[in-house]
């Protein structure tokens, strides 16, 4: 409380017939109160910033104090869920490790999912929990896990915040509660958003996640514009009293993309309003033409540590996720380690195949034996990296018509051989994006592929798988696919 505010206090308690220690005891509790209340209020008057931008060609559409330092609050574990993806994608971690649970991760304050100190949930689980409750003990687990400890994890943010472009961006912590120096701006988060999308669109999917069963619980998502607003894909939620209402979001919708961030608003309805409005003022002025390409460059940087080994399991096994709304990508029944997968002979290409499963639907714990299986192969990685596809049964799968689509060349879907898959989105022409995307940058990996996408339902969204086929081979899928990782594209290979 500053000295004018001081002398207030005291002189009005001054004025009161209080016995002399009794005064002093009450004019400190006012006092207390009154610096409670003044911080309170200077936080509550957090400063709005916002921005959006055109996802296909970088253009700004709307901009107010987008370059200004504002508190990222949860908005961080976007940050988070980056390396988390990128530790994926180099095979350094599968969707099945295990995640520990410290002493420190535990303590973390609300909004929590309360696992105890010493156990364990998986790499899959995590994710889902920052993306649904925001929760502040799993996002410190990670933390440590991918960087060793939470103060290296911060260190690690930031190198790569800076690699994507992110100038203005320092992080302290994997979750987001206050620290007075880490800050960033709406602008760095929409670069974020708009990297998290272009760089993973296999493991993008979580984000448009509404719920997912741990235990007992059953986990809504913060964001409260996944289907209510048209388009809106995801991104991620925030909020601290110094922060203010944060929010960063996607929408994807007749071939236009955007990418749209609020920070500081005054409240979460006031912040669901303004970006509603944006939304659906923006969106229609996006391109809808050709992407330019990836608006971030992608950059693999080195991580110090390995991931720490956990100790003690949290058998909760795969969530249950509903079957209405968005679906993350699949995860394969019965198959908790890498010990599950064979490598197949391709020397150090280090590839892993599924044997003896096949995909059942969301819910079900029982594994599906298949005396011929359609091995699913992924490069770098002797661990399982789930593809990018919807969960459903099988009979649906089968039972799906393939959409078949020109992207450089005419083309019909191939009936044999095995394909490649890069990519799943809920918007055709975006899938197409994609297939275009890889061919420019595959060059001669994908000259005689044949790209084509496969529409399926998920839930009451129509979702399209982006393929090339036309490989006679495994080995010949699972060497173009090794070679476009290198190239910064993510893949997988599977019989088709």
């Amino acid at each position: 409380m500053n000295s004018s505010k001081s002398i207030v206090v005291h002189k009005v308690l001054g004025s009161l017939t209080f016995a002399a220690p009794i005064r002093r005891v009450v004019i400190a509790v006012v006092a207390v109160l009154f610096a409670a209340l003044a911080t309170t209020s200077g936080a509550s008057a957090a400063k709005y910033a916002g921005v959006v931008i055109d996802a296909k060609t970088g253009k700004v559409l709307y901009s107010e104090d987008a370059d200004s330092l504002r508190y990222p609050a949860s908005l961080t574990k976007m940050m988070t869920l980056y390396l988390t993806f990128e530790a994926l994608e180099s095979g350094r971690i599968s969707l099945n490790s295990k995640v520990p649970i410290s002493k420190n991760a535990a303590k973390e304050p609300p909004s929590k999912l309360g696992v105890g100190a010493g156990r364990s949930i998986t790499v899959e689980q995590a994710i889902l929990a920052l993306v649904t409750r925001s929760a502040n003990d799993v996002a410190t687990a990670l933390g440590e896990y991918l960087g060793g400890s939470e103060q290296r994890f911060g260190h690690l943010m930031t190198a790569k915040a800076r690699s994507l472009g992110m100038t203005k961006t320092t992080y302290r912590n994997a979750h987001g509660l206050p620290n007075t120096a880490q800050m960033t701006t709406a602008r760095d988060q929409a670069r974020l958003g708009i990297a998290l999308r272009q760089h993973f669109p296999q493991y993008y999917g979580y984000f448009s996640t509404r719920s997912f069963s741990f235990g007992k619980q059953t986990i809504g998502n913060h964001n409260r514009l996944l289907g209510a607003v048209r388009g809106v894909d995801g991104i991620k939620t925030g909020y601290t009293g110094a922060a203010g209402y944060n929010l960063a979001t996607s929408a994807q919708a007749d071939g236009r993309s955007i990418v749209a961030v609020i920070l500081g608003a005054s409240s979460g309805a006031r912040r669901n309003a303004q970006m509603t409005a944006l939304v659906q003022r923006y969106l229609p002025q996006a391109s809808s033409g050709r992407s330019s390409g990836d608006l971030v460059a992608k950059v693999q940087t080195p991580v110090a540590a390995e991931p720490v080994q956990a100790t003690a399991s949290l058998d909760d096994g795969h969530p249950n996720l509903p079957q209405t709304g968005p679906m993350p990508d699949p995860r394969y029944a019965g198959v908790a380690q890498a010990s599950a997968y064979v490598a197949a002979p391709t020397g150090n290409a280090a590839t892993a195949a599924l044997s003896g499963m096949r995909p059942v639907a969301p819910g079900s714990s029982e594994s599906v034996p298949v005396p011929q299986p359609a091995p699913a192969y992924m490069p770098n990685s002797g661990a399982m990296v789930a593809p990018a596809a919807t969960t459903q049964s099988v009979a649906a799968a089968s039972a799906t018509p393939p959409d078949v689509d020109t992207v450089t060349t005419a083309s019909t879907k191939p009936t044999s051989g095995w394909i490649i898959q890069i990519g799943t989105s809920p918007d055709k022409s975006l899938a197409m994006d994609l297939l275009r995307n890889a061919q420019e940058k595959g060059g001669q990996v994908l000259r005689s592929a044949t790209p084509f996408t496969v529409a399926y339902n998920a839930g009451s969204q129509e979702i399209y798988r982006a393929r090339f086929g036309g490989f006679d081979a495994q080995k010949d899928a699972v060497n173009a696919c090794k070679q476009l990782k290198r190239k910064g594209i993510g893949c997988w290979a599977a019989a088709q």
